[in-house]
């Protein structure tokens, strides 16, 4: 018989939406009748429906599926439901079909916050569910400010568990390790209690000798192993590290790598016979995809040749250093008679605006005019 939880009473627990007599199943094929309640995200199972305080508990906020146990047993006739979570698989068994669809639908309303399609189920049982699963969104969007300013021990040091690690009670714990031998002899797996873990061990002495350790959380953060000389350590791991190390190797954790295909297969029915064959999914083709292409200037001719030219023409530095003489047009001679004027700083030539220029052709004619006149008088 297990023994009792010290923990939150029944009138403390989060709002019950369905409760009725379940036989839980364990590893071994053995089952227990108790008394069930769905409170919050949670199964609560408790010895009698008067007690107070539950003897075990299934958290739903990891669950997957929740379907119908059509494995292979004595009792045929049982209504077997399976709930099936991210690290274990829960099997149950309800007292008649018609239960067993309730709880289905019940586990699936407040553990999806959905309420299941597949089940056969009553328009007033779905607009239960339908109810519950409001409450549970409710519930869980008022509680996450609260966890958020006061975490739980388990909410902060989650994300620090151990590969050794699983979510296993005691039992199912000394299965595990006799199962997997081989691999390690040591795990870690959630207490009895809320606030604390279990180490469980597995030597061999004439037989296989388990060992269950409690560990608590101190007051002042990180772990300790409640023994008569506490072993303390700021994280699981730290603990499991320190017995590894203090026996020398004969404690090693149990890791167990999860198995992966690397094929995709499926399951292919022939159109004539019937026929079914189990076939590998084609290689996907795999489309080179383009590189693209670097930017290049590409030079002209004309700009590759110019460096030639360069080097085979005479330096031009030599050439500018001298300045260009600038070369002023020729300045027609001045008619016979005619008073030449002369050019001054022809080095500085600038062109003559119109009315200049007008003037400069008016004087040779008009100092003709002047000596001609002049040549008259004389005579």
């Amino acid at each position: 018989m297990m023994a009792k939880r010290t923990r939150r009473t029944k009138c403390q627990l989060p709002e019950c939406y369905y409760e009725g007599y379940l036989e839980k199943r364990s590893t071994d094929q053995t089952s227990q009748k108790l008394w069930t309640c769905l409170c919050g995200n949670a199964l609560f199972f408790f010895n009698e429906k008067r007690d107070a305080d539950y003897v075990d508990k299934v958290d739903l906020a990891a669950l997957i599926s929740v379907v119908d146990d059509n494995s292979p047993d004595c009792k045929t006739d049982s209504a077997r439901f399976k709930v099936q979570l991210r690290s274990e698989s829960v099997k149950f068994a309800a007292s008649n079909a018609e239960s067993r669809e309730l709880w289905k639908g019940f586990i699936h309303a407040v553990g999806l916050l959905s309420v299941p399609s597949s089940h056969n189920l009553l328009p007033g049982q779905i607009h239960m569910m339908l109810d519950a699963a409001q409450k549970e969104k409710e519930r869980l969007a008022n509680s996450s400010p609260t966890t958020a300013d006061d975490p739980s021990p388990l909410t902060t040091t989650q994300i620090d568990r151990p590969a050794c690690f699983f979510e296993v009670p005691w039992l199912e714990a000394e299965l595990l390790l006799e199962r997997e031998a081989s691999k390690g002899n040591l795990l870690v797996r959630p207490g009895r209690r809320a606030d604390s873990y279990a180490i469980s061990t597995r030597m061999e002495l004439a037989g296989p000798v388990f060992k269950h350790y409690r560990v608590l959380c101190n007051t002042n953060g990180g772990f300790y192993i409640d023994v008569d000389s506490p072993v303390s350590g700021d994280t699981l791991q730290e603990l499991v590290n320190y017995l590894v190390e203090k026996t020398n190797g004969a404690l090693i954790p149990l890791i167990i790598e999860d198995q992966y295909d690397k094929n995709i297969s499926f399951v292919s029915s022939d159109k004539e016979s019937g026929e079914k064959t189990q076939q590998s999914l084609p290689k996907p083709i795999c489309v080179p995809t383009a590189v693209p292409r670097k930017h290049v200037v590409e030079k002209s001719v004309a700009s590759e040749a110019k460096p030639v030219e360069e080097k085979n023409s005479p330096p031009a530095c030599q050439s500018s250093s001298t300045p260009a003489r600038i070369l002023t047009p020729p300045t027609p001679a001045p008619r016979k008679g005619s008073i030449a004027t002369p050019v001054s700083n022809q080095g500085n030539f600038r062109k003559l605006s119109p009315a200049e220029e007008q003037k400069k052709n008016l004087s040779p004619a008009i100092s003709e005019l002047k000596l001609r006149f002049g040549q008259k008088v004389m005579v």
